[in-house]
């Protein structure tokens, strides 16, 4: 694709090149990496990874593997690339052969997991084919490690064909190993995950993606939740300045978005600057997982700003969304201007349920890294320290106190770090560490294995209502009868885990069904006689985006991700109109005991102020950008005046009535002109009639008339004068006439 001018129609074909045939798309160009150019896919591009990855692999996605880009040496950052800023796409970084972060390498929250490419001058490179049926030794950059991940993606779907493209990403997270990657911006998420906006989860292991792929059960639906900020007026951010937006969210609970466990997470972000790349912003999750969104970029000295543009986090996989979100944004110095941040949108990706792991995939990242202080920084490979040890049996059945495995049940507030006593959080991906009580280190170890066990095997379990109130006799006989959880202590009694477990909870009672819905799927008509031409007209593309479609084909409802555009779904809202949520409530089921309404959200485009071209509101004061004739002035966009002083509707009038009044004026000329010379004999098509004197009057110039009379027919006949003469010739004389179409008798 890179022979000749890359379009986005040349961008739009080769992603989407024969997809039930290509399973992984493996792309090592972008935007520049020049530090200072903020680009990403146009309409046919996003299309073509949107149908990738619904569409693509009989349904199960396209995978699309990119290279984070080469601009370390320009301070760039990936995060300003809409292609490795894609959910849909898995952003691949490098690391040299000793472990360190290339030279080349930038270093983003969007970026997943990190393969081996070249580094210093004394570091080995990477072999590979070349052209010519050659071969290369010093293949280099991201473009050498988005490849290598490829091939370790490739060995996993040929392990299990039918794994998804979240799947895959789920894989590659859970299989990363950050050993032996030198970085010092390590932190650990609210589940125990370490992650690097360098290395992103670690470098990705083929041995263990495939072990895992093999036995690997399909993640639950992706749910899409949309946040948007209620505070609708700019913030303004001084030079040298910092302010932090909060946002608190529930997660969409109570919706068919409803997001519990979190995969990707953005922030859509609309503000002016006078200088871009002064901009740093960072996001921190309610587990307190700090990501950089964007750092600063020297070479970008751009005045666009950002226009809705999504910054992307990984580094809150696994997390609960439920709490208060917290953004924060900084001017630097050399702004000659305030920063304004005009709106942000929170949006969250995820699903209601955990994912579900093999219990190979459990076991093994389980016991790997123990109980930390959340936001814990490690600042090598070395630094960290595996904690966790299994409990034995007695120590199982000493009588403490246990620890309540609900969200709901512990309120109170985190106490700050004192003294020598080191505070741990018990933290799952459902819950708040803010929320949670902190455990200290000389509370017993028995109590926080045991809670990190469950909440880590079992967060469906521990956040069921009926065991949110439960008192902590009725915790420890109502775990829930999975074999799995008893595997461990059963064998140091070399008992079986069935066997541990009638043992230790004789209480158990048989599984009881306590409702179950069904749910019809299908057609009013017989699919044989649908209407070929209402196919063509509305099928293909929106097969995919619409949830509901009427009997003519109309979309009224439409599937998470998308906007409803009058009887379409689209992935964006068009200029003059800005997306916003609608809520429908649902009929409820008659079995359903709870009371809350069933509520769905649906993206809906609402058209934007007359003023605006891009909007986050209905009102004049919503406006992002100003419509075409108009221009910013405060908060409002005003119509542009003409020297400051003409209204230029008023002109379009003005100017009418100027053409009309020259018009008239000219036709008056015109008219009065002909009639003029009409007047004075001036015009050639005009004749006078001939001057017949009045003989009858006297004489002129001294010369007698003379008349003869004939008598036979009593009638006078005129004699003219013997001499000829004119008489007056300033009156009769046709010689000042400009055209003699006739010639005068004289008398």
């Amino acid at each position: 694709m890179l022979d000749g001018d890359v379009t986005d129609s040349v961008e739009a074909q080769s992603l989407g090149l024969n997809p039930q045939h290509i399973h992984i798309y493996s792309a090592s160009w972008g935007p520049d990496d020049d530090g200072r150019t903020v680009d990403g896919p146009a309409t046919l591009a996003r299309k073509a990874f949107y149908d990738g990855i619904t569409k693509g692999r009989g349904g199960l996605g396209s995978i699309f593997v990119w290279a984070s880009g080469n601009g370390g040496r320009d301070s760039d950052n990936c995060n300003c690339d809409g292609y490795t800023n894609s959910i849909y796409t898995l952003s691949i970084s490098s690391a040299t052969e000793n472990g360190n972060i290339p030279w080349y390498s930038e270093a983003c929250s969007s970026t997943l997991a990190t393969t081996y490419s070249s580094g210093s001058g004394g570091e080995k490179q990477i072999v590979t084919t070349d052209l010519r049926k050659g071969c290369t030794e010093t293949h280099t950059g991201t473009s050498a490690s988005a490849p290598l991940a490829a091939g370790l993606i490739a060995l996993a779907l040929e392990a299990n064909p039918s794994l998804t493209w979240r799947d895959m990403q789920h894989i590659v997270v859970e299989t990363a190993k950050p050993h032996d990657l030198n970085a010092d911006d390590w932190v650990i998420n609210g589940v125990g995950k370490r992650v690097s906006h360098s290395f992103g989860f670690g470098l990705m292991d083929a041995a263990a993606m495939v072990s895992l792929a093999r036995n690997w059960t399909s993640v639950p639906a992706q749910h899409i939740c949309e946040i948007r900020s209620p505070d609708h007026n700019s913030r303004t951010i001084p030079m040298n300045g910092r302010v932090s937006v909060l946002l608190n969210t529930d997660g969409c609970d109570g919706t068919v978005n409803h997001v519990k466990y979190l995969e990707h997470v953005q922030a859509r972000i609309t503000m002016t600057s006078s200088k871009r790349g002064e901009i740093r912003i960072f996001l921190s999750s309610p587990s307190l997982t700090r990501s950089t969104l964007l750092a600063r970029r020297g070479k970008d000295v751009s005045r666009e700003g950002f226009n809705n543009w999504a910054f992307m986090t990984t580094h809150n996989w696994g997390e609960g969304p439920k709490g208060d979100w917290t953004l924060e944004i900084e001017n630097g110095i050399s702004s000659s201007r305030p920063l304004k941040l005009r709106d942000w949108v929170l949006v969250l990706y995820g699903t209601d349920s955990p994912p579900r792991k093999s219990p190979t995939s459990i076991r093994s990242t389980y016991n790997e890294y123990g109980p930390v202080r959340p936001h814990t920084e490690v600042k090598g490979p070395n630094s960290f320290h595996k904690d966790y040890e299994m409990e034995s049996e007695e120590d199982y059945d000493q009588e403490t106190t246990p620890i309540t495995t609900s969200t709901t049940t512990r309120t109170t507030p985190a106490t700050p770090y004192h003294g020598g006593q080191h505070q741990y959080y018990p933290w799952s991906g459902h819950q708040n560490r803010q929320q949670a009580t902190p455990i200290t280190s000389n509370s017993p170890r028995k109590n926080l294995n045991s809670f990190y066990f469950w909440e880590t095997y079992y967060p469906a379990y521990a956040s069921q209502p009926n065991h949110a109130h439960s008192s902590d006799s009725q915790h420890r006989h109502n775990h829930p009868e999975h074999t799995c959880v008893y595997e461990t202590l059963a064998k140091k009694s070399n008992i079986s885990a069935i066997q541990y477990m009638r043992k230790k909870r004789p209480e158990l009672t048989p599984a009881e069904l306590k409702e179950w819905t069904l749910v019809m799927m299908g057609t009013s008509g017989h699919h044989m006689k649908r209407n070929g031409s209402q196919a063509s007209s509305h099928g293909g593309e929106q097969i995919f985006k619409c949830a509901g479609v009427t009997t003519n084909g109309i979309c009224i409802e439409c599937k998470p991700g998308f906007f409803k555009m009058g009887d379409n779904c689209v992935a964006h809202c068009p200029q003059h109109y800005y997306g916003s949520v609608q809520a429908v409530q649902m009929a409820a089921s008659s079995k359903m005991t709870t009371t809350k309404p069933l509520l769905h959200t649906q993206g809906v485009c609402k058209p934007c102020h007359d003023t605006c071209l891009n909007c986050k509101g209905s009102t004049a004061t919503d406006c992002f950008q100003c419509a075409s004739g108009f221009e910013r002035k405060g908060e409002l966009c005003e119509k542009k005046m003409i020297w400051d002083l003409l209204d230029p509707d008023v002109m379009k009038h003005l100017a009418w009535a100027i053409i009309l009044c020259i018009a008239a004026i000219l036709l008056f000329s015109v008219v009065f002109g002909i009639l003029q010379a009409r007047d004075r004999g001036r015009l050639c098509w005009k004749s006078k009639p001939n001057y017949v004197p009045d003989w009858g009057r006297g004489h002129y110039d001294g010369v007698t008339p003379n008349y003869a009379m004939q008598d036979s027919d009593n009638e006078a006949e005129f004699s003219p004068p013997a001499k000829t003469q004119t008489l007056f010739p300033q009156t009769i004389g046709f010689k000042h006439h400009h055209c003699n179409s006739r010639t005068a008798q004289n008398v």
